[in-house]
């Protein structure tokens, strides 16, 4: 069953003329996202597997389906001038419909303040809905005191979100422009990071003089606010990558969910790490989070893959391999990954395909080769591999070929060459090798978990790191047993006398303020001590008020309608379904049965 408090956010409309404010609907559509998933009982989809559907007309049970929510937020962006105008409205997945819109028309200078009610109003309408939320008193912190800089840098994320060389210099721009005019934008120094980390990766750029920018960027982000997600999650790669240095990634990486729980990215690379580690149980556990959170992420699907192969799950592992090749056949870890699930099957023609006839673009010349040596040794190919071997050897002796190192260990681990083994792994360590730090436990090296030298390595490469403390949080709906008791007894009064309900635009925030209570602490007495939500608590007086006023014989020449609006009720759909809720009966049956009616 789908989760009632679950949602998520599709990326707005834009509605202005033209395109140039595109940029502008998906950086509000990923502010509220990221603002809604801050609060801890509500599973909010996030980013790239709400924006899979944009410019997408599917049917909205559909969408719910693929993403598991029972909730979706549709909203509209329009800019004009200084003026901006937002438009948003809920939508109930099982019954398509619309349980609550609204419309903001406000200066853009007012960008962050409306980006925070937003959240708010649309957390507030969950919890009245579907049960208790601890929803903080405010949800979006203004990133900068100056909306032009947030635009060049939403403007640059953008760009930089298309992947490509030309784009990604171009988003560089947009991020120093951000820069000049607020030097601590900690988003535009993260986004310069990873934009030029991509060009340096890619072969776009001169690698070293990329990498340094990139360094530079974090280094100066880390000045500003050293606990922020995204630049842990950018030293956690880092760490990884370029220095083999699992404790340090590891370390990085859990500060990065310590500090944004929801962050899909940080469980997606804390499972991987888990699972180069053998701990398959914590690695499904943060893969399952992001699975929950993240479902149509490629990336997500890839570390799905991964967890399967590295769990020697080889079938299911090579299905979902052969989808994302389907889906993007330049995905180049998933093409290795499966001629790794290949080998390790027996599916020597298959692999072969892929190795030798499809000849991938992108792939390393000493992976091929080293690949390639792997299949013949496997194939039983006696006359072909020591030739490939001898390459592969010669290759490796250079100490920048990282893939031949890693290549040379799995070949001599699959000839059950051990001391040949461990001393190529020994390169790990003098060389900063995270290639050979990838193929270590790998189950194509599993021979070498028999010698005695296996343990000793395994707890030199992985450290053992204390996990990350999660900032402590005042629960603001925490109420002592005494204190919950008088609450309830001030609310009872309260409904009593001042028949609040009446109101048909009461909501939880009105009650609470008007009981002088915080708007948490109303929510958790109703769900918690009452049994019901806001909506169920305040319709069960309305429909109990109805049937007051239609005993009434001064009322006889009122419609029942009329006598529910009279009652607080301001629809009649949502009127009949609560009273058949409450009742069991339909109103008219209820009118009947109780002798009220001389029909």
């Amino acid at each position: 069953m789908t989760n009632p408090k679950s949602i998520a956010v599709l990326p707005f409309v834009n509605t202005s003329p033209g395109k140039e404010n595109e940029f502008f609907c998906d950086g509000i559509t990923e502010e509220i996202i990221n603002a809604l998933a801050k609060i801890e009982q509500l599973k909010v989809t996030s980013r790239t597997s709400s924006f899979f559907f944009k410019g997408k007309n599917r049917p909205v049970a559909e969408i719910g389906r693929e993403l598991g929510v029972a909730n979706l937020l549709e909203g509209s962006l329009r800019v004009s001038g200084d003026r901006l105008r937002i438009t948003a409205q809920l939508i109930n997945v099982s019954d398509d419909s619309h349980f609550w819109s609204e419309r903001w028309d406000r200066k853009l200078e007012d960008l962050f303040a409306i980006q925070d009610e937003i959240s708010l109003r649309i957390a507030d309408k969950l919890r009245e809905q579907f049960g208790h939320l601890d929803i903080a008193d405010q949800l979006v912190q203004a990133p900068t005191g100056k909306v032009e800089a947030y635009r060049h840098y939403l403007k640059g994320k953008s760009l930089f979100n298309r992947w490509n060389p030309e784009d990604t210099h171009q988003a560089i721009g947009y991020f120093e422009k951000a820069l000049q005019m607020d030097p601590d934008l900690i988003d535009a120094h993260t986004g310069l990071a990873d934009a030029y980390s991509f060009l340096a990766v890619a072969g776009f750029a001169p690698r070293e003089l990329a990498w340094n920018k990139a360094m530079e960027s974090l280094r100066r982000a880390s000045e500003i606010d050293p606990q922020n997600a995204a630049l842990n999650y950018m030293l956690a790669n880092q760490s990884f990558f370029t220095e083999a240095d699992f404790a340090g990634a590891m370390r990085f990486a859990q500060q990065a969910i310590a500090s944004k729980p929801t962050y899909a990215e940080g469980h997606q690379f804390l499972a991987f790490l888990f699972m180069l580690k053998d701990d398959l149980k914590k690695a499904g556990e943060h893969l399952n989070y992001a699975r929950s959170i993240d479902p149509l992420n490629p990336e997500t699907k890839f570390y799905q893959a991964y967890y399967l192969y590295r769990s020697q799950a080889f079938a299911e592992a090579a299905c979902l391999l052969e989808e994302l090749l389907a889906a993007n056949a330049k995905n180049l870890p998933a093409l290795i990954t499966l001629i790794y699930v290949l080998l390790k099957s027996g599916a020597y023609d298959r692999a072969e395909a892929l190795i030798v006839d499809r000849n991938p673009d992108g792939i390393m010349p000493d992976e091929k080769l080293g690949l390639t040596c792997l299949l013949r040794i496997m194939q039983g190919a006696t006359e072909k591999y020591p030739a490939l071997l001898a390459e592969l050897e010669t290759n490796a002796s250079v100490d920048s070929s990282f893939q031949a190192h890693a290549y040379l260990f799995l070949v001599y681990c699959t000839l059950r060459q051990e001391d040949q083994a461990f001393s190529v792994l020994e390169k790990l360590f003098q060389k900063q090798s995270s290639i050979l730090l990838l193929a270590f436990a790998d189950p194509l090296a599993e021979y070498l978990r028999g010698s005695s030298r296996f343990e000793a390595y395994r707890q030199r490469i992985y450290t053992d790191i204390e996990p990350t403390p999660p900032s402590a949080k005042r629960n603001s709906s925490e109420l002592s047993e005494s204190e919950a008791d008088h609450c309830l007894r001030k609310l009872a009064d309260f409904m009593a006398a001042e028949s609040p309900f009446l109101d048909p635009s009461l909501s939880l925030r009105s009650l609470a303020s008007q009981l002088e209570m915080h708007p948490n602490q109303l929510s958790w007495l109703l769900n918690e001590k009452k049994g019901r939500n806001f909506n169920a608590f305040v319709n069960g007086f309305r429909v109990a008020h109805f049937q007051k006023l239609l005993a009434d014989p001064g009322n006889a020449n009122i419609s029942l309608i009329g006598l529910a609006y009279e009652s607080g009720f301001n629809s009649k759909t949502v009127f009949n379904t609560v009273f058949k809720k409450e009742t069991g009966m339909t109103p008219r049956e209820f009118q009947k049965n109780s002798g009220l009616s001389d029909e």
